[in-house]
């Protein structure tokens, strides 16, 4: 296998994997245990990394990079999307009155 075939060969299955996931997350309506950082870090180096393989014109890496930005993008909606809900719905929950006792 050429260089260039086992690049794009593990960008897809990299992405695959990664995109298995967030689906798995948006699908479950749940984000428990998973951090915004983790988004927010993947975010950045991300985009570093897109930067960087432009520059020594790397594409596998440049597409590679980019859909991985897209894919932290996407997973740091859907934990807030989560998390704003399960906000919504402790809000809504009825509260025991003041005063009562606690077992």
């Amino acid at each position: 296998m050429g260089a260039e075939a086992l690049g794009w060969f593990s960008s897809f299955v990299l992405l695959l994997t990664i995109g298995v996931q967030v689906h798995k997350q948006w699908k479950s309506g749940s984000s428990e245990g998973v951090s915004k950082w983790l988004f927010v870090g993947q975010m950045t180096a991300s985009m570093g990394f897109t930067l960087y393989s432009w520059k020594v014109g790397n594409w596998v890496f440049v597409v590679t990079n980019a859909l991985m930005l897209v894919s932290a993008v996407l997973g740091a909606v859907i934990v807030l999307k989560h998390r704003r809900a399960a906000r919504r719905k402790h809000a809504s929950q009825p509260r025991a009155p003041s005063g009562a006792a606690h077992a």
